[in-house]
């Protein structure tokens, strides 16, 4: 049956006809572009569905390169502590949420950043203690690169003096007693998740179909995610998404990345980079190359500005990423490193070039510190920035005084990335920003945080309205290979649309993108979202 979609304002990303006013879908595809009058001329009949868009505006599906879906899914039954301002507020929640708890069961969440607190820093053990006396407690921060626990935390985690942190983490003590703080960095977390509970099979799929809808409802028709390690493995990962997106057909599609370890895992389940179908697909092998600009675990080749005696930390040294990247191309496996700083990005380029690249591109995530040579090796066709516009938002002015002003200059620098020819794939490391494209758009097009009035952090690197959207529909289709069946409104392409409530290519102030709602999410045809 075919579906006519009338009177709409489609921005097709289709230089051959970048705007038109109706399209006609058949079979989960684009079968013709027109006006409404043509489309009502050629293509009505008895048996034909039609839907009147009364004028609204259209793109082609918005797609999120980056995030994780499974741990925006734990939103919906952790504790969030999300946009949380003050030390208080959050000592305040983490007390009402023991409260709801039985003696002896784990306190989880996530969200926390401290550098939003109005009234002091991170919570010390003691605090945690006492907000949570009787209930063991492990809650992340928004970036996922460092942790606080509690005193019964550690104690069922068997911790002692001595024991041995994994290579790239930290358990921070108190310089004068030499006791935990209860922060921990990085991989030092690893110390306490195998105590956690693990959530049944049940749990993890119930909230993950939560976050898949609410995703819907945000616009998006695609997500890249990355999940294994928190969803009990490769096998585990792919049956609850095989489940909801192929069986329940809840209608997103989703791209999974593959920590690498479960390169093995993979290679005995006989899957690779494209696996599964349209609507579900193995990606690339994911690794981390550094930290984050929170706690200064960001590598770079220069000191801190405001830490000269840090330069920040490798998650492995050179020849550990090499046996990595090796072992995934012995697959025919691409790759998608996390980068933040620019010796983790000169590190990881240095590995790929000394490899032949494979059919699937690979992709360096977030790219956020910058150097000329650096942009020039990543203007490759088979190499995508796979970069985080609302990273800003949430990053400045703050990390100014990380880097430094000359350092800052070719920072979150996407305006030079698009002008030297390098494919950029926008996306929200969800939960770490909000999974709503609009803000990863609103903080591409005016460099800045939602209510603040100036022209911008570093203004020279704005991106147009139409250049932000492309990175979040057309250029995101690159990661996968699949630019020649999504990611623009054209004959013979996948029927993915997201409709909205504004025009955003005719704002006069791109803060009505905040204000603007998704009306529908449309794929394969059919619409998943209603508003």
């Amino acid at each position: 049956m075919k579906k006519l979609f009338l009177n709409g304002k489609f921005y097709t990303f289709n230089q051959i006809q970048p705007v038109t006013e109706a399209v006609v879908i058949e079979n989960r595809r684009f079968i013709a572009l027109g006006t409404t009058k043509e489309i009502l001329s050629n293509y009505k009949t008895t048996d034909a569905a039609i839907v009147d868009l009364q004028g609204k505006t259209v793109t082609p599906g918005l797609v999120d390169s980056h995030l994780h879906l499974s741990l925006l899914a734990d939103k919906f039954i952790n504790l969030d502590l999300t946009g949380t301002h003050s030390k208080q507020t959050m000592l305040e929640k983490i007390q009402a949420k023991a409260n709801t708890l039985k003696p002896g069961e784990w306190l989880l969440g996530g969200g926390w950043d401290e550098n939003l607190f109005t009234d002091g820093t991170i919570p010390t053990i003691e605090e945690l203690d006492f907000a949570a006396p009787n209930n063991p407690l492990f809650l992340s921060r928004i970036c996922e690169h460092a942790s606080i626990v509690n005193s019964h935390a550690l104690t069922r985690s068997n911790y002692h003096p001595s024991i041995s942190v994994p290579e790239g983490g930290m358990i921070v003590k108190n310089p004068q007693t030499k006791r935990p703080t209860g922060l921990l960095l990085e991989s030092a977390s690893d110390l306490i998740k195998p105590f956690i509970p693990v959530k049944s099979y049940e749990v993890m799929k119930d909230s993950l179909r939560q976050a898949i809808q609410f995703a819907l409802r945000k616009g998006l028709t695609s997500v890249h995610t990355n999940d294994p390690l928190y969803m009990g493995g490769l096998k585990q990962t792919y049956s609850i998404y095989d489940e909801l997106l192929n069986t329940e057909k809840l209608g997103l599609r989703a791209n999974l990345l593959v920590n690498h370890e479960f390169l093995d895992d993979l290679h005995d389940a006989g899957m690779y980079a494209g696996y599964g179908n349209d609507t579900l697909q193995i990606g690339a092998v994911k690794i981390f190359a550094d930290g984050a600009f929170g706690r200064r675990t960001a590598l770079l080749s220069e000191p801190y500005s405001d830490d000269p005696d840090n330069y920040g930390d490798a998650m492995m040294d050179q020849y550990a990423l090499y046996d990595i990247v090796k072992r995934a191309r012995e697959l025919d496996m691409p790759i998608a490193v996390h980068t933040i700083g620019d010796k983790a990005l000169e590190n990881v380029l240095d590995v790929l070039d000394k490899f032949p690249a494979v059919n699937y591109r690979d992709r360096l995530i977030h790219t956020q510190v910058l150097r000329k040579e650096l942009i020039e090796r990543l203007a490759r066709p088979s190499r995508i920035a796979d970069i985080q516009p609302r990273f800003l938002a949430s990053d400045f002015p703050w990390v100014k005084e990380r880097l430094g002003e000359e350092r800052i200059r070719l920072s979150y620098a996407w305006k030079s990335l698009l002008n030297a020819g390098v494919i950029c794939a926008g996306g929200s490391d969800s939960p770490v920003e909000p999974v709503d494209p609009l803000h990863g758009i609103h903080a591409a097009v005016t460099r800045k945080t939602p209510g603040q009035i100036h022209n911008g952090y570093i203004p020279e690197e704005k991106l147009s309205m139409y250049e932000a959207f492309r990175i979040f529909t057309e250029l995101a289709a690159y990661p996968t290979n699949e630019e020649q069946i999504k990611g623009t409104i054209a004959r013979g392409k996948l029927a993915d649309m997201t409709v909205y409530s504004n025009n955003p290519f005719e704002m006069e102030n791109p803060d009505e993108l905040l204000d603007t709602e998704i009306e529908m999410t449309i794929i394969g045809g059919e619409i998943k979202y209603s508003k």
